[in-house]
Order: C-alpha cells, then sequence, then structure tokens
C-alpha cells in the first residue's frame, strides 16, 4: 500500500501550508488547543477551492471526552451532512458511553450519513480511551468505519507502537490503521517500518506570534511559556522534511 502522510490543520493557512508542504490528506479541525472541534464551512470550502488535498473533516461539538448527548450528537450529525455537502470528502468523529466503550448505535448512524454521501468515515482517537482495543476494532469494522486513527492506547504512537504493530497483523486488510500522536520526520520511517502501518498523522506544529494575546491586565493564552504569546499552526518546512523522510 502507498505511503500517505495525513496533516492535522486547524484551519485555512494549515490546509495551505500542508499542500505546500507535500501533503495529500488533511483532517481539518477547528481549536487544536481542544483536540480538534469541527471546522467552519468557510474553512472547508476555501481549502477545497485553493488545493487539491482530501480533506477528512473533524466533527466534534466540544472538548474533553467523547460521550455525547442526544442534543450533542443532533449537532454533529447536522454537521455531517453539511460538510459532506460541501466538499468534504470524509468525516472524523468518535462516540463512547459513559463506561468508555464504542456507543455502537451513535457510530452506525454517523457511519450511514457518511456512505450516504460516499465519504469516507474515520474513527478519530477516542479509540484509544476504550479498554478492549481488539475487541472495539471489531465493532467498528462491522459498523462500517472505513479507518482509525490511533496512538496504540499510548500518548505518543511510538510508546503504542506494540498494539499498532497487533492491530495491523490482525486487522490491516479489513480496515485501515492511521498511527498518530508524536508522529514527525525522525520517527516516521521506523514507526512505519517497526509496525507495518503506511499511513501517519500529524500536526508538524509550529508557532506563530501574536502580540495581543495578552493585554496590561489580562491574557488569552492557551500555550505554556515560552509560547503564551503564540498560536499553534502547521509548519511548512516541517511537513516536506515528514513527506520527503517517506
Amino acid at each position: 500500500m502507498e505511503k500517505m502522510v495525513e496533516i492535522c490543520c486547524g484551519g485555512y493557512e494549515d490546509a495551505l501550508a500542508a499542500y505546500r508542504g507535500g501533503a495529500k490528506r488533511i483532517e481539518l479541525n477547528s481549536a487544536l488547543y481542544l483536540g480538534g472541534l469541527t471546522p467552519s464551512l468557510g474553512t472547508l470550502k476555501l481549502a477545497k477551492q485553493d488545493t487539491d488535498l482530501k480533506i477528512i473533516a473533524m466533527v466534534r461539538p466540544r472538548g474533553a471526552g467523547f460521550c455525547y448527548s442526544e442534543a450533542d450528537f443532533a449537532v454533529m450529525k447536522e454537521d455531517a451532512k453539511l460538510l459532506l455537502e460541501n466538499g468534504a470528502d470524509g468525516i472524523a468523529f468518535g462516540c463512547l458511553d459513559r463506561n468508555g466503550e464504542l456507543e455502537e448505535s451513535q457510530t452506525k448512524e454517523m457511519a450511514a450519513i457518511i456512505k450516504e454521501h460516499h465519504g469516507e468515515a474515520v474513527f478519530h482517537r477516542a479509540f484509544d480511551c476504550v479498554k478492549d482495543p481488539m475487541g472495539t476494532m471489531e465493532k467498528l469494522i462491522g459498523l462500517g468505519i472505513g479507518r482509525v486513527l490511533t496512538s496504540g492506547g499510548k500518548e505518543k504512537a511510538m510508546e503504542g507502537r506494540e498494539l499498532l504493530k497487533k492491530l495491523q497483523e490482525t486487522y490491516g486488510e479489513r480496515i485501515e490503521i492511521l498511527a498518530g500522536s508524536g508522529v514527525n520526520a525522525g520517527n516516521a520511517k521506523e514507526l512505519m517500518e517497526t509496525t507495518g502501518i503506511c499511513q501517519v498523522h500529524s500536526s508538524c506544529r509550529g508557532w506563530v506570534p501574536d502580540p495581543t494575546t495578552e493585554g496590561p491586565e489580562v491574557t488569552y493564552a492557551y500555550a505554556a511559556p515560552p509560547h503564551q504569546k503564540d498560536y499553534e499552526a502547521v509548519d511548512e518546512n516541517l511537513v516536506k522534511k515528514l513527506v520527503d523522510a517517506l
């Protein structure tokens, strides 16, 4: 299978940087500092207009976990339809129940919406919160999910490479395994060779200063020093290095 680099993007400028850096697919989000939330339609439309990237749009209505109320899920379904109708090539989402297990009915419903629009159904790193990853993978395959983004249940993909390898060996012929978290030009090739996985997901994160982040007596910073006056952004050069490394 051809190697694939997917870049995690937080907006239109990130999508342009990923495109210029040589990426072929992105996961489009907003609010990456919260782990990634649903992007705006304007962001999606401009990214589709000005690049030839395959765009997987995140559908996540809030930060924290992945156990969604009826109201949350109603918004997710509507967002998924709108994003797909406006050019998204697929949707990344994840639904768990209060016990930290797969919420099968919500997952089935979302997968059906995505397939109805001929999109790719991707289950994101909510997968890394489940207690039984092997059993959950079987269920996801049965529910029509085509790809799973995972760090192998660890904070970073290199730490989770043992499970990533097991998932690839067991399920790689039935579902795509996308390794993400802490992946960069320095470790992506080793990770692929160790696990047999052909796809990696990376933020290729850089920092851009915005001096208005802090005022004389207020702050809107979300990053720790020395980046308290910065916001995160895809670094085109880091994308190029990752693509070249593979």
